[in-house]
């Protein structure tokens, strides 16, 4: 067909059924010469004579005019395919739409050249079009961006799922990290290298984010590397999503071992410290650490102490179990034991060596050379591995912690054994302290026992004594008690305590005991003259302390009766229990502890102890109790000592040590009992020995 032969012979009125929209146009200029119903229905009126580029403004953008231009030149009919045009529809509301134009040269009847455009709304295709082509750049460009965060933040792995799970692509990164191969990770392959006690928490997390969906999902565990050891990663996980679609998820793996370990350290240190503050017990102490250990570092955690002691005989040494702490899930280990350490076993080469000892063995399958002496079990049930510690104090090794992993839990290694020695040493002040207060213990008792000697074995009179340190494994009494027979047949009693509670306690009690020992040996005078002398030797020598004490003198009398004579400085009374059932307290010689008063005069009273009666002296430890008055106190002794006078002296004594509260034990408790022969047993009368002096008056 010729480029105008349709206008000569078909007219206008052609093209008004048209459905798509035709217009014509006349001249260079392009005015509209025609417009279809379909044409002014998609564009809206546009005005005859009036040029397309004037009628048209919101095409000035596109390539139409020139298509124009170009096709009225040449003479070649062109396409314009989805072009965006203004589209009116129906009435004059504008969408954004688009539409496809063919544009082909027309002479008009009167030879003037022209254009027939023809146009087809595109709107519906290329929206939906565009809309895949906007999702997929932006997909592109987020993944992009992710991409260049990833690498920004150092992060060695890069994983993409699919919308419900499994591993769809590969990941260079976790075949380097792993070691596994493509064939192995995909799909869920790679849930296969997590932790065993990781593994089902981390999966049901996951597959809990799969169903739910949130914007974001992160997770920590640890993950079974290249070379078989486990390794900690965080996880960081976002959906793709296209409307209400997921279409994939994309996630990174990044390694945080060392910050994982670097934030266990401390807050094992910070509990290690919070535990330990306070307490001062060694016991305690040493159990509130193994109780931070366990399960943090290790399933089970024991500590020996060792004694500070001379060389062991043979070369074997001893260490006492003081505190075990292990896994719920596991059996106990009993917290008291003591252990034989065998020269050349690698609990006595940690000792020896000062170095932790690291084994590791299949699980419940300890070497023998590894276990001390005897049939018990001293490692958890299970235990695949054990790290055997000495704590050092002061150069000495004064403590052996054990800890030991069971089951498939990853064996101990170097960084629990450098953790472990953390905690450690962050306890090591008041473990050092604590272990300083077992030594002076230890000490103060052996001098007080070492003072503390056996009564005098005599012929007519029962002598039983008594002496329990305190409880409390920081405190140490001043506590002491004497008795001993000078050559004048007189028998000389003393009970007396030292203020204090610390080793310069015990010191001062024994230095005060012998000296009093030697006054009384002086001399023959008056308890309460012996008492003066001691006390102002005391002001003298020895300017902090202070004491108090009983001193009595037991003489026969020509009767055959026992008279005791006795002086009190600031002590508890002594108590006589008759053997008709009666108790009463000696108080007729009261006066203030040594070391008070400037110039002291002390009080000498005299007793006689009737037949088969018992007298009893005692320090305060026996008597006191928290939040009670002495009077109390005393009176619940003088009760207890009236239900016990019939028993054996030995089992008199014991009966009233019985009555002091394990809780209340924090004093020390010396007791001196006499009791006089019953009345058939009273010896034959024999001369009295007389002291020099009588009592001395109370001064006024």
């Amino acid at each position: 067909m010729s480029q105008d032969g349709p206008l000569r012979t078909i007219g206008l009125d052609a093209f008004d059924a048209a459905l798509t929209a035709v217009v014509i146009t006349h001249g260079p200029e392009h005015r509209i010469a025609y417009t279809n119903p379909s044409h002014r229905n998609m564009f809206g009126d546009r005005p005859l004579g009036t040029p397309v580029r004037e009628a048209f403004p919101d095409l000035a953008r596109t390539a139409y005019f020139d298509t124009l231009d170009r096709v009225l030149a040449t003479g070649r009919a062109e396409v314009l395919t989805a072009a965006p045009a203004a589209l009116t529809g129906s009435g004059t509301e504008k969408r954004p739409s688009y539409a496809g134009c063919s544009v082909s040269r027309l002479t008009s009847a009167d030879g003037t050249p022209g254009i027939l455009g023809v146009w087809l709304e595109m709107t519906e295709q290329m929206t939906e079009a565009e809309r895949i082509r906007i999702v997929a750049e932006e997909r592109r460009r987020a993944l992009l961006r992710y991409a260049g965060l990833v690498t920004a933040a150092g992060s060695q792995v890069i994983w993409v799922m699919a919308p419900r799970g499994g591993v769809v692509e590969r990941s260079p990164g976790w075949e380097q990290m792993t070691g596994q191969r493509w064939e192995e990770y995909r799909g869920d392959g790679w849930a296969e290298v997590i932790h065993p006690d990781d593994r089902e928490p981390v999966l049901r997390d996951w597959y809990r984010a799969l169903a739910e969906v949130p914007p974001r999902f992160t997770v920590s565990y640890r993950v079974r590397t290249v070379d078989g050891s486990f390794r900690r990663v965080s996880v960081e996980a976002a959906p793709v999503i296209d409307g209400d679609e997921v279409l994939e998820w994309v996630g990174t793996c990044r390694d945080v071992e060392q910050e994982w370990q670097e934030t266990r350290r401390e807050e094992l240190l910070a509990r290690a410290s919070a535990a330990s503050a306070g307490i001062m017990r060694l016991e305690e102490m040493l159990l509130a650490l193994t109780r931070v250990i366990v399960p943090a570092v290790a399933d089970s955690c024991t500590v020996y102490l060792l004694p500070q002691a001379l060389p062991h005989p043979g070369g074997t040494r001893s260490a006492e179990r003081v505190a075990a702490t292990t896994r719920p899930d596991l059996p106990e280990l009993p917290p008291h034991r003591e252990e034989h350490l065998s020269p050349g076993s690698p609990l006595a080469r940690a000792v020896e060596q000062r170095a932790p000892v690291h084994a590791v063995f299949p699980p419940g399958s300890p070497p023998p050379q590894l276990a001390p002496s005897g049939e018990e079990p001293w490692l958890a049930a299970g235990a695949n591995s054990v790290i055997l510690l000495p704590v050092v104090v002061e150069g000495t090794v004064a403590a052996l912690v054990t800890a030991s992993v069971s089951g498939n839990r990853p064996p101990l290694g170097r960084p629990e054994s450098e953790l472990l020695r953390l905690v450690l040493k962050q306890a090591h002040a008041p473990l050092r302290s604590a272990l300083e207060y077992q030594r002076t213990k230890q000490v103060a008792l052996a001098l007080q026992r070492s003072l503390l000697t056996d009564p005098p074995d005599l012929p007519d009179l029962e002598l039983a004594v008594r002496y329990r340190p305190s409880n409390a494994a920081a405190e140490v009494g001043g506590d002491w008690y004497d008795s001993f027979s000078p050559t004048d047949g007189t028998l000389v009693l003393t009970v007396g305590d030292v203020t204090g509670h610390d080793l310069p306690a015990a010191v001062n009690m024994s230095q005060l005991r012998n000296m009093l020992r030697g006054l009384a040996l002086d001399r023959r005078e008056s308890t309460g003259d012996v008492l003066r002398r001691l006390d102002l030797s005391v002001q003298t020598l020895y300017l902090e302390c202070t004491a108090t004490c009983i001193l009595g003198r037991v003489e026969r009398e020509a009767t055959g009766l026992f008279t005791f004579h006795y002086s009190v400085a600031g002590h508890p009374p002594p108590l006589l229990v008759g053997a008709d059932g009666t108790a009463r307290f000696l108080t007729e010689a009261q006066d203030p502890l040594l070391g008070l008063v400037p110039d002291p005069h002390y009080v000498s009273a005299a007793e006689t102890l009737p037949t088969g009666s018992t007298l009893l002296l005692y320090t305060d430890g026996l008597v006191e109790r928290r939040d009670e008055d002495i009077d109390v106190s005393l009176e619940r002794l003088r009760r207890h000592a009236i239900d016990a006078a019939r028993l054996p002296l030995d089992d008199f004594c014991d009966a009233l040590l019985a009555t002091v509260p394990a809780a209340d034990g924090d004093d020390d408790v010396a007791v001196v009992a006499l009791r006089t022969p019953a009345p058939c047993e009273r010896p034959a009368t024999t001369e009295r020995v007389q002291p020099p002096h009588g009592p001395r008056a109370r001064p006024t």
